[in-house]
């Protein structure tokens, strides 16, 4: 694991490596990878901007955020987000977090696929959906640094993420047609995660 990026640097800490234990014990190498950079995308993002920001906060609800999408924690009742927002605070329980801080980790998750949130009202949350919108479609990849992209994608490979990240999420529609994953296919998302500047290259 690369803890550094373009000067970006992961935190330290007992909450961060638990969480990345947790992600690379039940997420795959392109899951796990694709967590990762989404929080290099979105403290980039900040940096540019001049935002402060809670990195470990940010860097454990990306690191969770996914999880919902593996089989130990995905729900036939309930959309992978808010799955992955309930693990998030089970989780942080037992790193002795605060309800509110809880709270936060379980919201960023969830948020994470709803409407744009101000980074002036929740900069963690807003973090997270440019990190993984950069991610996951491109949308927003022209803001960034090319030398920091191909950094970060040098460090962590996509290993064929596109393909198998809309897999899961077409499993994911298909099974509750009325979660945030089916507009994925309706938008168009799913072709332009298939065709990631960052996956063709």
């Amino acid at each position: 694991m690369l803890n550094e990026v373009a000067g970006l640097r992961v935190p330290t800490g007992r909450a961060a490596e638990a969480a990345r234990l947790v992600c690379t014990e039940y997420a795959d190498d392109a899951l796990y990878h694709h967590s990762v950079r989404s929080y290099f995308f979105g403290a980039a993002w900040a940096r540019a901007r001049g935002l402060d920001f809670d990195s470990e906060l940010l860097y454990v609800s990306a690191l969770l955020h996914d999880m919902g999408l593996t089989a130990p924690f995905d729900s036939h009742r309930i959309a992978f987000e808010e799955a992955g927002g309930h693990l998030a605070r089970v989780f942080t329980a037992g790193l002795g977090w605060p309800t509110e801080r809880r709270d936060r980790a379980a919201e960023i998750i969830v948020l994470h696929m709803r409407d744009e949130v101000a980074p002036e009202v929740d900069v963690e949350s807003r973090l997270l959906q440019e990190g993984t919108s950069a991610d996951v479609t491109g949308t927003g990849l022209e803001e960034y640094d090319p030398e920091f992209a191909r950094a970060l994608v040098t460090a962590y490979p996509r290993l064929g993420f596109g393909a198998s990240f809309v897999g899961l999420f077409r499993d994911q529609a298909e099974r509750k047609p009325d979660c945030a994953a089916a507009g994925f296919f309706t938008r168009g998302a799913a072709e332009r995660t298939l065709a990631h500047p960052l996956e063709q290259s």
